[in-house]
């Protein structure tokens, strides 16, 4: 592949997102980027074809890029791609205007965002937090005969369960049961936890444990509820409107969207773009026809905190919308390093 095939596959690239219509040698010659005869672009054009990068749906008619000319495109034709300077402040006082965020609500704010402005479909999932131990355990009575557990991970994650018990704890019931509870969980890997271990706990607490073991099952919900991934989804709308995709299709995803998952938790560095056919060559579950699928990491203290996508047509202005997720990734990691740092802070 030389530049001037290269320029080619681009311009070809380019004039179909923007058009839709199967591009000939005459329009690419009348670029004024191409300096090249119509002859010369029609051999070049062949070659890109016979690799595979460009096909022709009618023989009468110009050609489009297959799924590895788009492939080729965004790796080899898209260097440095950035967002204007008034663009990204522009979405830094969107972040601003609400100094509250939290985490959840920052991935919340980021796929609405993303979602309006790509006209993609925008989705997120946070980390499976398998790596997280459990740090602290506590046991608060709330009113008559009802407690609340509250949860506290290594990674800050906090999660809390109401429990009813058949009757009050006294003082010392509570003060047992909150070190009994510490002793025996605290530094445990949220990977760790079995049935078996809770019910080993429930067994050690002898003469408590028919007062304390709805407590403990409550414990155990937590646990399982913390390793739980929580997907998040923006813009289907935007889907069903497309003309270049099934409905069908996207009706599917809707109703079977944690089959994107797996896609979602590939653990690898920078951007990373998924096509339909590849999906199909994978035996992969989730498959909207004629997609592709963009995937970024953002992170938290340097640890992997989750992914966030966009799924739309395969014929996407990806110089203009693989910006974007750039951004928002690097923005989301920021502010939820901000927000840890403010809270060691304080």
């Amino acid at each position: 592949m030389d530049d001037r095939k290269l320029r080619i596959l681009a311009a070809v690239v380019d004039e179909y997102v923007t058009t839709g219509e199967p591009v000939g040698s005459k329009t690419i010659a009348a670029l004024p980027d191409i300096h090249v005869s119509a002859a010369t672009i029609r051999n070049d054009m062949a070659v890109l074809e016979q690799l595979g990068l460009l096909e022709q749906p009618h023989t009468s008619a110009g050609r489009i890029p297959t799924f590895q000319g788009y492939r080729v495109y965004i790796e080899k034709c898209m260097h440095g791609a950035q967002l204007p300077e008034d663009e990204k402040k522009r979405l830094d006082s969107m972040f601003e205007s609400d100094q509250a965020l939290t985490a959840d609500s920052l991935i919340q704010s980021a796929t609405t965002a993303l979602a309006e402005i790509t006209k993609c479909a925008a989705v997120a999932v946070n980390a499976t937090p398998q790596f997280s131990v459990i740090s602290k355990v506590e046991v608060i009575p709330t009113g008559k005969r009802l407690y609340v557990i509250l949860l506290i991970t290594s990674a800050g994650n906090i999660k809390n369960k109401a429990c009813r018990l058949e009757f009050d704890l006294n003082e010392e019931q509570l003060a047992f049961f909150t070190a009994f509870l510490t002793e025996h969980l605290s530094g445990v890997s949220l990977s760790d936890v079995s049935p078996e271990m809770f019910e080993q706990i429930v067994t050690a607490m002898g003469a408590y444990m028919a007062t304390l073991s709805p407590l403990v099952q409550g414990l155990y919900e937590l646990s399982r509820d913390m390793m739980r991934q929580e997907l998040t989804v923006n813009g289907t709308r935007n889907l069903l409107t497309c003309n270049e995709l099934e409905t069908q299709d996207i009706v599917e995803f809707m109703e079977h969207q944690d089959a994107i998952m797996p896609l979602l938790n590939d653990t690898f560095s920078g951007i990373h773009v998924l096509f339909s056919d590849d999906a199909k060559a994978d035996n992969q579950t989730f498959v909207i026809g004629n997609s592709s699928m963009i995937v970024g990491r953002y992170r938290k203290d340097g640890r992997d905190a989750g992914g966030l996508g966009l799924i739309g047509p395969m014929r996407l202005n990806y110089a203009k919308v693989i910006p974007y997720l750039e951004y928002f990734t690097q923005k989301i990691t920021d502010l939820i390093s901000e927000k840890e740092d403010d809270s060691h802070d304080g």
